[in-house]
């Protein structure tokens, strides 16, 4: 048994008929199509929650739609899966998948952060003039 170089073990094996191209045109869709499982945790039906909420889902339609699942806890109804996840703050957004996981703390108002914590590529000049409610 041989063994592969680091550099070999990550690098995907070339298509069959050697078509470079449309094997990374492959590769990018299905990259693009990689789901995102997040998990919101807010309490009540405060103003705050409800921001919360109202700028995620904005920002996952515009970027993730159809790719997305948010799951929103109210830390009130369901203070076992609280306690489970080591929420301390609220509102806090988990994301899952794909990994790492990453944690965000707040209403989410701040766009960029967001962006980051989701993964996303980081905005243009030109997007910044759309923002989230504040």
């Amino acid at each position: 048994m041989t063994k592969k170089r680091k550099s070999e073990q990550r690098r995907p094996a070339k298509p069959p008929d050697g078509n470079a191209a449309q094997y990374e045109q492959s590769l990018k869709e299905t990259l693009s199509a990689e789901r995102y499982s997040l998990c919101l945790y807010i309490t009540g039906t405060t103003r705050r929650s409800a921001l919360a909420i109202s700028n995620i889902r904005a920002l996952c339609e515009e970027f993730l739609p159809g790719r997305y699942d948010l799951e929103v806890i109210d830390i009130y109804q369901q203070p076992v899966k609280t306690m489970n996840e080591q929420v301390i703050a609220v509102p806090t957004l988990i994301k899952r998948f794909p990994k790492p996981v990453k944690r965000l703390v707040g209403d989410c108002s701040d766009r960029t952060k967001l962006m980051v914590a989701l993964g996303l590529p980081p905005m243009t000049v030109t997007d910044a003039s759309t923002s989230i409610q504040p």
